[in-house]
């Protein structure tokens, strides 16, 4: 194998495993005998086209089966993953109710279900009860200190009730998935990724003291997830990553609802890129419609 198959062959990993067993081969054929002799590195635009192709062709690829259902399990696991991870700066004084809702989000991202549901509803019954001061499932003293990826104590600005609704629509999410019968596909791994990113308190953007403080890092993942949905919208016509972002903006309205009185403009601001990044997405493939039509 010469140095440039070997990179064009790196290069094609951007593409989906059945597109490379379909194509590959016949892709790489072209690419080698366009090549001038003696070259050993694509040219930059071919790189760039292949790597933007294979993007392309996934995202395309995750547009297969029901929208609806895909949508909603995706939706179901970005809520679930920000259960996970405001329980991970607490790890250390909460190891087995972290690895509960770590053990209950690895269940929704291998698509199963009806393991997923009792995980969720006990590790959602002791948050729910940590945040209400309520002892549930055993003894843990109050108030919970964080470990290096908080600054607070677990749960110091939430409320019972909001906590009890990050659960409650995973849990009603799951509910209505099993009850399609429809089977859903096993999730990327680089949700533990976004999961850990969250969590981390990081560098805050808003006024020392607020009351409900948002990350940097958490808008970063949260604005980096909805976009790639607008394109994916965009790219494969489809809605279901629209219903994902209203699922998971239904949870930040909560919050923030609860918060009215003490809102920011930094609160707004952040309200106002995800609630555009889900109208994107929503509106997206109507204008590659139209664009098809013309």
């Amino acid at each position: 194998m010469t140095p440039l198959e070997r990179r064009y062959r790196r290069l094609l990993l951007a593409y989906p495993r059945a597109y490379r067993r379909e194509h590959g081969d016949e892709l790489l054929d072209v690419l080698l005998e366009d090549a001038a002799p003696g070259r050993r590195i694509p040219v930059l635009r071919e790189a760039w086209g292949l790597l933007l192709g294979g993007v392309r062709s996934r995202i395309v690829h995750q547009a297969t089966g029901s929208a609806w259902v895909d949508g909603l399990h995706l939706g179901v696991t970005a809520v679930a993953a920000v259960n996970l991870a405001a329980l991970l700066p607490y790890a250390q004084a909460l190891p087995l109710w972290t690895l509960l809702s770590a053990l209950a989000l690895l269940a929704i991202l291998r698509g199963w279900l009806r393991t997923a549901f009792p995980l969720t509803l006990v590790a959602g019954v002791k948050a729910v009860g940590l945040a209400a001061g309520v002892q549930t499932f055993g003894v843990t003293v109050l108030p919970v200190p964080p470990n290096a990826l908080g600054d607070r104590a677990l749960f110091e600005t939430s409320d019972p009730a909001l906590v009890a609704a990050g659960y409650a629509i995973v849990l009603i999410g799951l509910v209505v998935l099993v009850s399609s019968r429809r089977p859903v596909r096993a999730r990327s791994w680089w949700w533990w990724a976004a999961a850990g990113l969250a969590a981390w308190a990081g560098p805050l953007w808003m006024p020392e003291g607020t009351r409900d403080p948002i990350s940097l890092s958490r808008l970063a993942v949260e604005a980096a997830a909805m976009g790639l949905g607008a394109m994916g919208g965009y790219l494969a016509r489809d809605h279901r990553w629209a219903l994902a972002s209203g699922v998971y903006l239904v949870t930040v309205c909560g919050e923030l609802a609860l918060y009215s009185d003490y809102l920011t403009r930094q609160h707004l601001a952040y309200l106002g890129v995800l609630l555009l990044l889900t109208l994107a997405a929503a509106f997206a493939p109507f204008r590659q419609r139209r664009h098809c039509l013309d």
